[in-house]
């Protein structure tokens, strides 16, 4: 005969699986998913001028959230400015959403590392929070009709010619 130890137990576990389930279930849910419109936004530009990702439709658009504390980030900056620089006249824009409190340190850090493309304040990390941003750097590439194409969480060393490749084949 079982004691009402292991049966409570295994109902613990049963309702543990379950809560993970939904959990699971609900931060997938929000991410953006390859196919999905990519959500929709606004933010000031280290230009001073408010920039809404629905302006760009029409071209491929690489979103890339980064932090200034982020080692990654700083690595992968400059990778990306080249790609910018070499794919923006051909229809590619590149937006960095940087989610540091102190915009004047993002700007000065962006400047530091020579990076040309826009620079975007998400400083009550609404937009952040849109993509679900839980690893940094995480980059997001849309196509031409405001489909998300790619979600790429976190950066290694090698990873811009993956981008390199995902933003050529936009691009046709």
């Amino acid at each position: 005969m079982q004691t009402k130890g292991p049966i409570i137990l295994r109902a613990g576990r049963i309702v543990l699986v379950f809560v993970l389930a939904v959990v699971t279930t609900q931060a997938q849910a929000a991410m953006p998913k390859p196919g999905s419109a990519a959500p929709d936004f606004t933010l000031a530009s280290s230009s001073g001028k408010n920039l809404r990702l629905s302006e760009y439709r029409g071209r491929v658009v690489m979103i890339n959230f980064w932090a200034t504390w982020c080692a990654p980030c700083r690595q992968e900056m400059p990778l990306l400015n080249k790609l910018h620089e070499q794919y923006r006249k051909i229809g590619f824009e590149l937006l960095g959403v940087n989610v540091d409190d102190q915009f004047k340190t993002a700007q000065a850090m962006a400047g530091k590392l020579g990076v040309t493309f826009p620079i975007l304040h998400d400083r009550d990390k609404r937009v952040s929070r849109l993509y679900d941003v839980d690893a940094m750097p995480l980059t997001v590439l849309i196509d031409r009709d405001g489909k998300v194409r790619y979600v790429h969480r976190g950066y290694r060393p090698g990873a811009e010619q993956q981008y390199d490749a995902q933003i050529r084949e936009l691009l046709k």
